[in-house]
């Protein structure tokens, strides 16, 4: 491959090298969830600001630590879990927002996903579409218990992974209408929970790397419940969310010193 870099040490989009960045990695998508995310390091400090990857490095219980935002949908997720990837980084949770499914999965309340529907584009250079988007084990457990030790609602389950935003939520206007809402529909009946937009990818990428990756999510609202005429609350703090995630890496940062 060329080194589009011309030998800075740098990686190309996310702008780090090895020495800029820890092993555990919090990925959320909007770069300005990071300084948020970062305020749970200690001694938390700015390392690379390259199109919609921010990057902050600190401390979580002594090891090092860093975030990086990897902007909306799969193929930018995708270059950042590679370039993180390449720098020595081996655990990721992804952290954002998704839009419920199935009636009980209400705003405010937290999805953790064991598994994706890889009804996106960059998941299938990567494998063929049989191969299923799967969490890792240990970052699916992480999050688990640390949503429920702090108390904070949470659905586990599958969620669904798509490209447009808009075909979902717009999906009778589409030229492709009869495929989008089809196969909402069979979503709905094999009970995702959610849908958001990087799971499937990082799930796959992370797989093929060999790394760990987990997700976990804010849910703004339900677009289902709001076409049943339903209550419909929306929620857009993140910060629960966020909660969940730091927590969930101390636990893999823990679990990681036993085992050595």
């Amino acid at each position: 491959m060329v080194d589009y870099t011309e030998g800075s040490g740098k990686q190309y989009h996310t702008g780090v090298g090895p020495d800029d960045i820890g092993k555990y990695i919090i990925m959320p998508g909007d770069p300005k969830r990071c300084v948020k995310i970062a305020e749970y390091f200690d001694d938390a400090k700015l390392v690379s600001d390259v199109r919609e990857y921010v990057t902050y490095t600190g401390t979580l219980l002594g090891e090092k630590v860093s975030v990086t935002s990897t902007g909306i949908g799969g193929p930018s997720a995708s270059i950042a879990i590679e370039e993180l990837s390449k720098c020595g980084a081996h655990t990721f949770i992804r952290v954002g927002t998704c839009g419920g499914m199935q009636e009980d999965v209400m705003g405010g309340d937290i999805v953790i996903a064991t598994g994706a529907v890889r009804m996106e584009g960059t998941s299938k250079e990567y494998a063929p579409i049989e191969y299923p988007a799967v969490s890792d084990v240990n970052c699916l457990n992480a999050l688990i218990n640390s949503a429920n030790e702090l108390g904070i609602k949470n659905h586990v389950g599958v969620v669904q992974c798509k490209d447009s935003f808009f075909g979902q939520h717009e999906p009778e206007v589409m030229p492709v209408n009869y495929e989008l809402e089809n196969k909402w529909q069979a979503w709905l009946r094999m009970g995702c929970l959610a849908s958001e937009m990087e799971s499937a990818a990082l799930f796959i990428v992370g797989q093929f790397l060999g790394v760990r990756v987990g997700s976990c999510f804010l849910v703004v609202a339900n677009q289902e419940r709001a076409k049943k005429g339903l209550p419909n609350k929306q929620a857009h703090d993140t910060d629960m969310a966020i909660k969940v995630s730091v927590e969930a890496l101390k636990k893999l940062i823990i679990k990681d010193r036993e085992l050595k």
